[in-house]
Parts: structure tokens; sequence; C-alpha cells
């Protein structure tokens, strides 16, 4: 218990970090993804084939990758970010795409007769697209979008590569000074409390999407 109390403050402090990295990138990123996916429905096919391109580096290469270029590589070309903003960019160009196939794929799934029925109806395509489709997109979506936001929470330890104090950096860090693995069963626990709160929140969505379906 004493090593517990010890670490407990500075472990908190990296908490926050992983939390602000995680709440940004959400915030971010789940607007971008539905730009993104909209985008790809253009009538332009140079948009349309940008669009698959952007989706395509970014799912295609690791995320860990992509955060080292933004922050080693694009200094040489005079584009320089802290480490938080890297982070940032990183994170939500990645998380983006990922959220754009999801949104495509609801979008698509979508019965082409309610675009012709709001049509008739004389509503244009964007009153269409808020109005009609994205409220049963967003019903449609939610699992795949839990899981990946799980993922998210995951995958903020990350930031460890940036030097950034977030939860499991400051966990090696006790580790190395105490010679006791006690920080990290004690980070396990709080990326397990935080993927069982998202998980519990989704599943509340989930429920009252469902009810309201009836």
């Amino acid at each position: 218990m004493e090593i517990i109390a010890k670490i407990v403050v500075p472990m908190l402090g990296g908490s926050r970090i992983t939390l602000g990295i995680f709440c940004l990138t959400l915030v971010m990123s789940l607007p971008l993804g539905l730009f993104v996916s909209l985008g790809h429905k253009s009538r332009w096919r140079a948009v349309r084939y940008a669009i698959e391109f952007y989706i395509w580096i970014m799912r295609g290469t690791p995320l860990m990758l992509q955060l080292l270029f933004v922050y080693f590589a694009l200094p040489m070309v005079g584009i320089r970010f802290s480490d938080m903003t890297a982070a940032l960019v990183a994170f939500t160009l990645n998380y983006a795409a990922y959220f754009a196939e999801i949104f495509r794929a609801g979008i698509e799934s979508i019965d082409k007769g309610q675009y012709e029925a709001a049509r008739m109806l004389g509503m244009s395509p964007l009153h269409t697209m808020v109005r009609i489709i994205l409220p049963q997109v967003v019903r449609r979506v939610l699992p795949p979008v839990s899981n990946e936001t799980i993922n998210l929470v995951k995958d903020t330890s990350l930031i460890y590569v940036l030097a950034m104090n977030d939860l499991l950096r400051v966990a090696r860090t006790i580790v190395q000074r105490e010679f006791d693995m006690t920080p990290f069963l004690v980070a396990a626990v709080f990326y397990l409390v935080m993927t069982f709160v998202l998980a519990w929140a989704f599943k509340c969505l989930e429920q009252y999407f469902a009810r309201s379906e009836r």
C-alpha cells in the first residue's frame, strides 16, 4: 500500500495527459471523419481520389510511424509542432480516416429509396443528409465507433515515443526508480477503468437509440 500511496499522485498527472489526448482527438477526429466520408461521395473525381489516397495512407501505415513523421520529419521542411500538437495532429488524422470509413459504410447502408422520397418532397441534398440520413447513420455506426474509441484509449500510450509524461511513461519511470512492478499494475487499472466507462457509455447510447426506434 505504501508504494501505491507514493505513485498515485504522479500517475494521476500522467492520466490527465492521456485523457487530454483522448478527448481532444475524439472531438476533432469524429467531425473530420464525417466530413471526409461525405467528401468521398463528391461528384468531383479528383476529390474522391485525394480522399481515397489519404485514407489509404492513414490506414496502411502504423500510427507510431505517423507520430514520428509529424514530430521528427516535418521539422526538416520547416513545420514544427510542440509535443502535444504533434500528437494531436497524428492521432486526429489517423482516427479521422478510420471514422470516415465507418461513416461511409453507414451512409451506404441507407436504402436509396429514402433519398428518392426526400427528393420528391422537395428536400435539398444537404437537408436530406442532415435530417433524414445522418440520424439513421448515427444509430448504425455506434458499435464500430465504440470499438475505435476504446482502441483510441489504448493507442494514447504511443505518445510515450515523444517523451510526453503520459500515464505509461510515468509508470515506467517509477518502475525504473523503485524497482517495483506495481506502477504497471496501477496503470493497467487506470486503462481498464477508462475503457469500462466508455463501453458502458456506448452501451447506454445503443439502448437509448434502440428504444427510440420502437
